[in-house]
C-alpha cells in the first residue's frame, strides 16, 4: 500500500446484524475512493474484545476510532477527501 493509503478496518463479530449493515456500507465508500476494508473480529483477541467489544461494530481510521454502531458516512467521506 503506498505511504499515506487511508487505512480503513472494521471491529465486528460473527452474529452481529449493524456489523452486516456497517459491513456494506463502509466498502461502498471505501470504493468511492479506491480503498479496501480489514474486517476484524474483536472475539479474536482478547484485548480487542476487552476495549470493544460492547460497542461494535467500530471503525478505524489509521488505526483511530471514527465511530461506531453506525459509519458516519458524510464524515468519514470528508476525512477521506482531506487526505
Amino acid at each position: 500500500m503506498p505511504e499515506g493509503t487511508p487505512v480503513l478496518q472494521l471491529l465486528t463479530r460473527e452474529g452481529c446484524h449493524l456489523c452486516a449493515v456497517a459491513a456494506e456500507t463502509l466498502d461502498r465508500v471505501a470504493a468511492e475512493h479506491g480503498l479496501a476494508v480489514t474486517a476484524v473480529d474483536v472475539d479474536g483477541d482478547p484485548e480487542l474484545q476487552a476495549e470493544f467489544g460492547d460497542r461494535v461494530p467500530v471503525v478505524l481510521l489509521d488505526g483511530r476510532e471514527h465511530s461506531y454502531f453506525t459509519v458516519d458516512v458524510e464524515r468519514l467521506r470528508r476525512d477521506l477527501a482531506d487526505r
